[in-house]
C-alpha cells in the first residue's frame, strides 16, 4: 500500500473531505462509490505517535470503550454471576495489560481497515492537517511539515470534536484526565472520581468499578440523565447504585489539586462545600466542536455562538460547494448521526437523493443494563400537550432474559392517542442497543403501536419485550400485567 501522506496523481479532486472519523471517512467512500475523485485528510495521532484514520470514535471513544466494557463485564460476571449457572470459577484475576493489549489490537485492525476501504474505493488518503482556503482550495500540511495546495469542486468539513476542559479541574496527566486517558489507564485506581454522569462518565465509571475501583460520580445537574425518559433514568440509577457507583447529583466542582500522588477535589452541593480525595479524576462533562485552524476568515465559513459550523438542514454551509457534517455541526454528537450526514452529503453532491431524519436518531449507553432510546421522552410528549398512551414490559417477564440471567429493566413504548403513531421508545435491559433498531425502523416509516403488535416476533427472544410493550399501550399485553 502506498504511503498515505504522498499520493500520486493531480492535486485537484471532485471532493476533499477534511476529517477521517465516523463522519468523514464514510463521506469519502460514498463519494468515491458515486464515481467522484476523492481525497480524505486526517491529522489524528495516537499517544504512541502513530498517524491513523478513524478519529475519536475508533481511537479514543466508541470502539475502545466498548472493548473495555465487554472485558470488564465478562470479568464481573465470572466473579459474581457464573455460579448461578453452575459454573465454578476460583482465583479469577484481571490482567489489565492483556485487556489493554486486546483493545489496542482491535483499534489497529479497524483503523487499518479504513485504509483498505479507501484503497478499494479509490479514495486518496492524506495524513496531516487540512485547512480550507477561499475558492474551495485546501492547504494540506503533512506530518513532516511539507505543504501542498489542493483544489476541489466540493469540500466537506468533518473535523469532529474534543473533550471540554473544566476550568476548576484542568487536565493534568496522569492524575486529572479526559476520557481518552481513562481508556488507557495501566492499572485499576483504588479511588476514581468522575465529573459528569452522562454517557461517557457512566460507561467509564462502570468499566473501572467492575474491575475493583471505588467510583464516585459528580454531576452538577439536580436530575440524573436529564436527557432521557425519567422513568428509564430512575430505573438506571437504581441499578447503578446496586453496582456500587456512588452518583452524587447537584455536585458542582469548584476545584481540583494534585498533591501527594492523589487529587483533592472540592465541590458544592445542597449541604455546602464538600471534599473528595481520589487517585485519578476523569473529566467527562461533554465535548465541543474542533475547528482549530480549520478554515481561513476569507473562506466564508461561519461559526454559531456555541462554536459549531453553521449549516442548513442538508449540511450546506451557505458557501457554494462547502459542507459540514458530524460533531462540528449542530445536532447530537453521535457517530451514527455523522455517518448518515456524510453519506447524505456525498449523495447530494453526486446529484442523488439524500436526507437525514433527525427525529429518529437512536441513543445508546453501553452500561449493564444497557440503555437505549429513540424519539420523544414521556416528559417531552406531556409538555407538547398531545394526548398519549404508554406501554411497559419488564424483562423479568421475558423467558429469554430469564435464561440469560439478565432480567433488569424494561421496554417502554409511547404512542399518540389520536392516530396511534409511535412517538418514542425507551429500553433499559439486555442488548438494548440492538433492540432499539426495530423501533428506529418502525418510526422511520411512521408505524403505529398496532403495527408492532401485529408483527410476529420469534419466541423466546428479547425482542418480544418491545412487542409486549406495544400491546401494553392498549392494555392487551399477554405475558405481563398491563400497566
Amino acid at each position: 500500500m502506498p504511503d498515505p501522506a504522498t499520493p500520486s496523481g493531480a492535486d485537484s479532486f471532485d471532493v476533499i473531505v477534511i476529517g477521517g472519523g465516523p463522519a468523514g471517512y464514510p463521506a469519502a467512500i460514498r463519494a468515491a462509490q458515486n464515481k467522484l475523485s476523492v481525497a480524505c485528510i486526517d491529522e489524528w495521532k495516537n499517544h504512541d505517535g502513530s498517524a491513523v484514520f478513524g478519529g475519536t470514535c475508533l481511537n479514543a471513544g466508541c470502539i475502545p470503550s466498548k472493548a473495555l466494557l465487554e472485558s470488564s463485564e465478562l470479568y464481573h460476571r465470572a466473579r459474581e454471576e457464573f455460579a448461578v449457572h453452575g459454573i465454578k470459577v476460583s482465583g479469577t484475576e484481571m490482567d489489565i495489560a492483556q485487556m489493554q493489549k486486546r483493545k489496542s489490537g482491535i483499534l489497529k485492525g479497524m483503523t487499518g481497515g479504513i485504509l483498505a476501504l479507501f484503497k478499494g474505493a479509490g479514495v486518496t488518503p492524506l495524513l496531516g492537517h487540512g485547512k480550507l482556503l477561499a475558492g474551495r482550495r485546501v492547504e494540506f500540511t503533512a506530518h513532516d511539515g511539507s505543504k501542498r495546495t489542493l483544489s476541489a469542486r466540493n469540500v466537506i468539513l468533518a473535523s469532529g470534536s474534543v473533550p471540554i476542559e473544566l476550568r476548576s479541574a484542568p487536565f493534568k496527566a496522569p492524575y486529572i484526565i479526559d476520557s481518552w486517558g481513562a481508556l488507557d489507564l495501566p492499572a485499576v485506581p483504588k479511588r476514581l472520581g468522575v465529573i459528569g454522569a452522562g454517557v461517557i462518565g457512566l460507561e467509564l465509571g462502570s468499566v473501572w468499578r467492575r474491575l475493583g475501583a471505588e467510583v464516585v460520580v459528580l454531576e452538577a445537574l439536580p436530575d440524573f440523565l436529564a436527557i432521557a425518559d425519567q422513568q428509564l433514568a430512575q430505573e438506571a440509577r437504581r441499578h447503578f447504585k446496586k453496582q456500587g457507583l456512588d452518583i452524587r447529583l447537584g455536585a458542582k466542582v469548584t476545584g481540583a489539586a494534585v498533591a501527594g500522588g492523589a487529587v483533592d477535589v472540592t465541590y458544592t452541593d445542597g449541604k455546602g462545600e464538600q471534599r473528595l480525595t481520589v487517585d485519578r479524576l476523569v473529566v467527562s462533562i461533554g465535548r465541543r466542536p474542533y475547528t482549530q485552524d480549520l478554515f481561513t476568515a476569507d473562506s466564508g465559513v461561519q461559526l454559531d455562538e456555541r462554536g459549531f459550523i453553521k449549516v442548513d438542514h442538508s449540511c450546506r454551509t451557505g458557501i457554494e460547494g462547502v459542507w459540514g457534517i458530524g460533531d462540528c455541526v449542530r445536532g447530537p454528537m453521535l457517530a451514527h448521526k455523522g455517518k448518515e450526514e456524510g453519506v447524505t452529503v456525498a449523495d447530494l453532491i453526486a446529484g442523488r437523493f439524500g436526507e437525514v431524519n433527525y427525529k429518529v436518531i437512536p441513543s445508546v449507553i453501553y452500561t449493564a443494563p444497557e440503555i437505549a432510546w429513540v424519539g420523544l421522552t414521556e416528559e417531552q410528549v406531556k409538555a407538547s400537550g398531545r394526548e398519549y398512551k404508554t406501554g411497559v414490559f419488564p424483562f423479568l417477564a421475558s423467558g429469554r432474559a430469564r435464561g440469560m440471567e439478565q432480567t433488569a429493566g424494561f421496554a417502554k413504548v409511547i404512542a399518540a392517542r389520536d392516530n396511534d403513531e409511535i412517538l418514542g421508545v425507551h429500553i433499559i435491559g439486555p442488548m438494548a442497543g440492538e433492540l432499539i433498531a426495530e423501533a428506529v425502523l418502525a418510526m422511520e416509516y411512521s408505524a403505529s403501536s398496532e403495527d408492532l403488535q401485529r408483527t410476529i416476533h420469534a419466541h423466546p427472544t428479547l425482542s418480544e419485550a418491545l412487542h409486549e410493550a406495544a400491546l401494553a399501550a392498549d392494555k392487551r399485553a399477554i405475558d405481563s400485567l398491563n400497566r
